[in-house]
This record gives structure tokens, C-alpha cells and sequence, in this order.
């Protein structure tokens, strides 16, 4: 792979590589709209009670899970209001019986590609919202208490998350009592990439969400093309027809614009069934092994614009519009670079 090297000196930059970035510029113009796509796509799958209970049974290794009332799973509102009137619609929150009682899964998924060190403050801010209007529409216990709720961080980011887990590690402890007025809510972490390279969790089981994070991580498109395989075989049920379609969107949302050769791409997004797609996959791969090399030099070339950028915020004291510039990248793509080498 051929190393962009920019030079710099003074407030002038000459960059070697600027013609070979320029074919790019064009698809970096719409990487916030493809992660937007994304986003909602994945939300999406998230909003079906299959996808809960495996959330709930395959990544949170409890015991009180075993007493859940698996089959009154529950997808609840997710509007909250705060102060300065900023919605939070997009988080999905699902309640379930806990014995006579309810529980509530308020999940968060993060697709920052930068780990927010202060994710425990809006956990805090988000929970308590969601009491605050439990108890406008009156959704107590039996005893008139807050009913317990379960806050979880689904983060699929690149760089593995390091950020406080409860909001009491991000204050400042004082000696003399003080201490204990500090707040102290904890939230459950699933680091996908985490997950996906350790042992602890097993790969083969009938579990959606395990397939999800593979499906994120695959190793190959092979094994990507097995794994939606295994989906077709899981979702035969047509209760889960559903959620096959959201699978079916999500894929070709996420997966597909990076596999599929542009002419082709119409075809490929009339499809709505998961079993066709699995079944064009299978039979379209054998014709594309040329396309996706030419990806993965793509992919090699905007790593190296990223390790460029990199450098330059590293040795330069140029602004972060001059680095798009240099590089090819969007603004908000330094910034969050540049906020990752702070951490």
C-alpha cells in the first residue's frame, strides 16, 4: 500500500496524494446519510420482541432474567421531553413482567464511532426521564414505588469502550461525608466488538442478536452469507415475518452497498423477502470477487487518508477544515478524530 506522506510547512500544506482522494470525495458526501440508514434500520430491528428476549437471555448473564415474563414483552413510548425540549425518540424502550410487576429495558445504541466519556451522565438523564413520566401516567408498582429499570449501551464502534459505567466514577469524590451524596446508577455495557472477539460468549446458538454483532464483524462475506443462512432458518415462523423484512432492509442497508456493483443496486433494493436475499447472495458472490477486491482497495485507500488526517493533528497545528481539505474527509470526520486522540 503507497504512503500518503503530506508535507507541511508554515501555514501552507502541499498534499501529493490530492488526485488520488478526489475520487472518493463524492462517496464520503454521503456517509452521514448512509449511517443515518443505518441507525434507523437497526433501531428497527430492536423494536421486534424476538430480538428483545435474545437480548435479554443470550447478553445478560443474571439469574433474575430466568424470572422474566418473556412472553409480555412490551415495546412502550419513547418520548421524553427534557428542559430545552430535545426528544429522545430514537432509544427503544421495552417493559416485560418481572412477577407482578414491570420492568423496563431502556436501550441506548450508540454509533459514534468515538466512545463518549460522559455516556453514564446521559444514562442518568435519560432514566430519570423516563420516571418522570411513569409517575405523570401513574405507572407504579403495586406499593407506589418507581418500578426498576434496566439501562443498556449497545455500542458498535471501532475503538473498544473505556468510558465510566456509573455516572458516581465521573464526580469527584470529597472527603468528609460528602461522598455519599454522590448519584450512583450503573448501566449494562455490549461493546459488540468486544463481544465478538472473546470466548465468553457462544457463537453457535439460535440467538438474532449474537448473528447481528457476526453479521457487523464478519470475517469474510462468505461467512456474512451463511450467517443470513442461519437467519432464514431461525425466522421460518410467520410471527417473525416481521422481523424477516426488517433483516431484509437492514442487510441491504448496511451490508449490500459495499458488495453490490452499482449496476446492480436497483435490483438488489426491490428485494424485500430475507430468503431471497440470501439466495441472490449465494448465487450472485460466485460473479463478484473482482468488485470486492477493487473495495478493498478502497477501503485500504480511506484508511490511509484517516492515518493522514491522524498525523496531521497530531504534528500540525492546522485547523480541522484544512485537514478535510488535505485529505479528503468530511469536517465532522476530523473533529471526531481529533476528539479520539484527546482520549
Amino acid at each position: 500500500m503507497k504512503s500518503y506522506a503530506p508535507q507541511c510547512s508554515g501555514q501552507g500544506l502541499t498534499i501529493s496524494a490530492l488526485e488520488q482522494f478526489e475520487d472518493h470525495r463524492k462517496a464520503l458526501a454521503t456517509w452521514g446519510t448512509m449511517n443515518n440508514q443505518h441507525d434507523q434500520s437497526y433501531k428497527l430491528l430492536f423494536s421486534e420482541p424476538r430480538t428483545v428476549r435474545d437480548l435479554l437471555t443470550g447478553f445478560v448473564r443474571e439469574a433474575w432474567v430466568k424470572q422474566l415474563d418473556l412472553d409480555s414483552l412490551e415495546k412502550v413510548s419513547s418520548t421524553f421531553v427534557t428542559d430545552d425540549l430535545r426528544d429522545r425518540e430514537d432509544d427503544v424502550i421495552w417493559r416485560v413482567r418481572f412477577g407482578d410487576e414491570w420492568l423496563y429495558v431502556y436501550l441506548l445504541i450508540e454509533f459514534q464511532s468515538t466512545v463518549d466519556a460522559f455516556m453514564a451522565l446521559r444514562i442518568m438523564t435519560y432514566v430519570g426521564l423516563l420516571y418522570q413520566d411513569l409517575v405523570k401516567q401513574k405507572k407504579l408498582t403495586q406499593s407506589g414505588k418507581l418500578p426498576p429499570v434496566l439501562p443498556i449501551v449497545l455500542y458498535n464502534g471501532g475503538k473498544r469502550w473505556n468510558a465510566a459505567r456509573n455516572v458516581s466514577e465521573l464526580v469527584q469524590p470529597v472527603p468528609g461525608g460528602l461522598e455519599q451524596y454522590r448519584p450512583d446508577l450503573p448501566y449494562l455495557l455490549l461493546d459488540e466488538g468486544a463481544i465478538v472477539a472473546s470466548e465468553q460468549w457462544p457463537k453457535e446458538t439460535r440467538n438474532v442478536v449474537s448473528a447481528i454483532f457476526r453479521l457487523e464483524y464478519h470475517r469474510s462475506h462468505q461467512d456474512a452469507i451463511e450467517l443470513i443462512g442461519l437467519l432464514v432458518q431461525w425466522l421460518q415462523a410467520p410471527e417473525q415475518t416481521r422481523l424477516r423484512r426488517h433483516f431484509a432492509l437492514w442487510i441491504k442497508r448496511v451490508l449490500l452497498p459495499s458488495w453490490v456493483p452499482d449496476d446492480e443496486e436497483a435490483e438488489w433494493q426491490a428485494l424485500n423477502d430475507l430468503n431471497e436475499v440470501h439466495n441472490m447472495l449465494a448465487e450472485r458472490a460466485k460473479q463478484w470477487p473482482e468488485h470486492w477486491k477493487q473495495e478493498g482497495r478502497q477501503e485500504g485507500e480511506e484508511k490511509a487518508r484517516l492515518e493522514t488526517a491522524r498525523n496531521l493533528i497530531r504534528d500540525t497545528s492546522l485547523t480541522d477544515e484544512a485537514i478535510a481539505s488535505a485529505t479528503g474527509l468530511d469536517v465532522e470526520q476530523v473533529t471526531e478524530l481529533r476528539t479520539e486522540l484527546r482520549h
